[in-house]
């Protein structure tokens, strides 16, 4: 059987899978789940084009794998067949353990379970399965691996996760600006002491991609509509959750009753709960959310027809926190006009968040290569004025209530 098939992506054109390992991975059941898994969550209300999936997400981040590997090779750097297989089973992983609709899964039926807690379950189970072959790829997906650079390429500042997810998020959300030039960035790379460098004349490709990622990430990735949204199924999954827990019968998929009915954290990640992990996906919700609807219970009722309608909750964002007797006014104004309990309102009326980094100067670094062979940051390299603001954390705060009962000044 042929297994170096070749893939139509709309960003980049034409794929070849580039060995029979990374084919079999891609056919695993636990790979294919990543087709019901939205990319962007509930980022379609906003964008009704963005459609698109951790699958098609995470074979674009191999593409780019791909020409990183091919350019820092054409430059001399050193990488051997097996580590070259390990960079792409890693990038290719690199998302498997995400749940329904990307995050929400994290926050709500799940005990603060990261996905990439999960990816590195996934990851265990399958390199068993697969006689040992992804026990470096696991490495470098864990930071482990000595030459760094490898461990940047997955997970860095200029990472081809990062390369592929703006390119890809901007082309399906209609989103020009964050229209990187991945390919160009990628061009650009080079390793010294086993570190990634940017050369010198991509400087100006390092500055279009911090000021897309900050205008994605305001603009998309944290738009109010989408925040509330995604908020909104934390809350269906929570109070389903509540609910499960109290002796309602919810009808839902068997994976989905699961992890209402259990309090599952990381320790209780073994191998039948992963297993049942890997039957989740987001038709699972949508489906609960649709016969949810027409539940007895207030809360639960009324969220899944907010979300199915496309009926959301009004949304205000400060600069400065929520006072606490706005937030009190507007759940008494709730309580009073429904008849329902504090902790029930509180399902409808909240506040929250919301942060934003560009650049992480202390963590992950971007250094730029000059002809001479001195390494400068970028924000020292860059004579952009707005990059050193970019690397400061911007956090704005919102509260959430029903449109058509309130009023928030």
């Amino acid at each position: 059987m042929n297994k170096l098939k070749i893939l139509n992506d709309p960003i980049y054109g034409f794929i070849t899978i580039p060995n029979s390992l990374i084919f079999d991975l891609i056919q695993h059941k636990y790979f294919q789940r990543l087709r019901r898994i939205t990319q962007m969550g509930m980022s379609y209300l906003v964008y009704p084009g963005a459609h698109h999936t951790r699958f098609h997400h995470a074979i674009g981040c191999v593409y780019l794998m791909q020409r990183a590997v091919n350019v820092l090779r054409f430059k001399g750097v050193t990488i051997s067949e097996e580590e070259e297989q390990g960079l792409y089973v890693a990038i290719l992983l690199h998302d498997i353990g995400h749940g329904p609709f990307s995050h929400a899964m994290e926050h709500s039926i799940a005990n603060g379970v990261s996905h990439e807690e999960i990816s590195l379950l996934f990851m265990q189970k399958l390199n068993d399965e697969f006689n040992s072959n992804l026990t470096l790829a696991i490495k470098i997906f864990k930071g482990e691996y000595p030459r760094k650079f490898m461990c940047q390429l997955v997970s860095g500042q200029l990472d081809m996760d990062r390369s592929d997810y703006l390119k890809r998020d901007s082309f399906y959300t209609g989103v020009a600006e964050g229209n990187i030039n991945s390919e160009r960035l990628i061009t650009m790379l080079n390793v010294v002491d086993d570190e990634l460098v940017v050369e010198e004349k991509g400087i100006y490709s390092v500055e279009k991609f911090l000021i897309a990622r900050r205008f994605m990430y305001w603009q998309v990735y944290l738009h109010k509509t989408g925040l509330v949204a995604e908020q909104l199924l934390i809350r269906v999954l929570k109070r389903a959750k509540e609910l499960a827990k109290a002796g309602v019968d919810l009808p839902s998929s068997q994976a989905l009753k699961f992890f209402l009915e259990n309090d599952i954290s990381f320790e209780d990640f073994n191998d039948s709960t992963l297993q049942v992990f890997s039957k989740l996906d987001d038709f699972d919700v949508v489906s609960a959310m649709k016969e949810w609807q027409n539940q007895n219970d207030f809360v639960l009722s009324n969220l899944c027809k907010m979300i199915i309608n496309r009926n959301l909750l009004k949304i205000k964002i400060k600069k400065k926190p929520i006072k606490p007797t706005s937030l009190a006014k507007q759940v008494s104004i709730f309580t009073e006009t429904y008849n329902v309990s504090k902790p029930e309102a509180e399902y409808f009326v909240f506040t929250g968040e919301i942060s934003n980094q560009a650049y992480e100067p202390k963590n992950k670094k971007i250094n730029i290569l000059y002809k001479s062979g001195k390494i400068e940051n970028i924000v020292k390299a860059s004579d952009q004025l707005n990059l050193k603001p970019l690397s400061k954390t911007v956090t704005k705060y919102y509260i959430c209530f029903p449109k058509e009962i309130t009023q928030y000044n």
